[in-house]
């Protein structure tokens, strides 16, 4: 099972949000243009997450968008969830009726990894993200980098 797009670019978008989140309001042309997400794709990722208040909007000349909370108290698993894409492992969906109306065999098994995938996300926090790409833990540092690389060009 993989992650859909949908959630990929609802996280990309946050993470780049949460790395500017001291130079005022974003907007999503800003975010479209930084990560190569078509702009309407990214109104109706930010419609969601506006509606799950993971971010705030700001209107007129100079506006965008803020994170609506703190980039610690923003788990991964919150964005992925706003937008409606949950990874489920159970061919069911959870509703125990895999085989012929009756719980498969390995119905639990598949529950129990996306309980565990969901608790994995749910650890990690967007800070976490913006942390690990500004070299304070063992993650790799190139998307922050080109991130923080297009806002200096952006700024100039």
């Amino acid at each position: 099972m993989r992650l859909s797009t949908k959630g990929r670019y609802a996280v990309t978008a946050m993470l780049d949000l949460a790395l500017h989140s001291g130079s005022g309001p974003v907007t999503l042309a800003d975010v479209s243009v930084n990560q190569g997400i078509s702009l309407s794709y990214l109104e109706q990722l930010f419609a969601a997450l506006r509606s799950k208040k993971l971010v705030r909007g700001v209107r007129g000349p100079g506006g965008g968008y803020y994170l609506g909370r703190s980039a610690e108290e923003i788990s991964i698993a919150d964005i992925i969830c706003a937008v409606d894409e949950w990874v489920e492992f159970t061919r069911c969906g959870g509703r125990e009726n895999c085989r012929d109306g009756q719980r498969c065999l390995t119905h639990h098994l598949w529950d129990q990894l996306s309980d565990e995938i969901f608790r994995f996300l749910k650890d990690i926090s967007l800070q976490d993200l913006v942390d690990r790409g500004r070299g304070r833990s063992d993650s790799p540092k190139v998307e922050v980098e080109t991130l923080e690389d297009d806002a200096k060009r952006r700024a100039a």
